[in-house]
């Protein structure tokens, strides 16, 4: 029964470093690895992401209510206006008036 490629890549991997006399083929071993195990982990990683967006997307944003405790401005920031957060979104972030485009969902 013939091994799989990714096994005979990860035997050559761990036998080259375990001797300590052959040091040739690391790198060509490394480039292999990071082609055939890194850059499909991070294909999936940004399609799970891509996926979680699609689905974070489907709920409406929660009503606008204008608890006394939150959103308390005791002085204005030193940028813009002075009301709005260094990373303001405007479609997540209430200002203490409410959400900027007048739409409470």
């Amino acid at each position: 029964m013939a091994s799989s490629p990714a096994r005979l890549l990860l035997r050559r991997a761990f036998a080259s470093a375990a001797s300590h006399e052959s040091h040739e083929g690391g790198a060509k071993t490394w480039k292999i690895l990071s082609f055939v195990l890194a850059l499909p982990g991070v294909a999936v990683c940004m399609i799970n992401a891509y996926m979680k967006m699609q689905e974070h997307a489907k709920h409406p944003r929660p009503d606008f209510v204008a608890y006394p405790h939150l959103r308390i401005r005791s002085k204005p920031w030193p940028w813009g206006d002075g009301n709005h957060s260094l990373f303001h979104n405007s479609h997540t972030n209430a200002l203490p008036t409410g959400y900027e485009d007048g739409h409470d969902h």
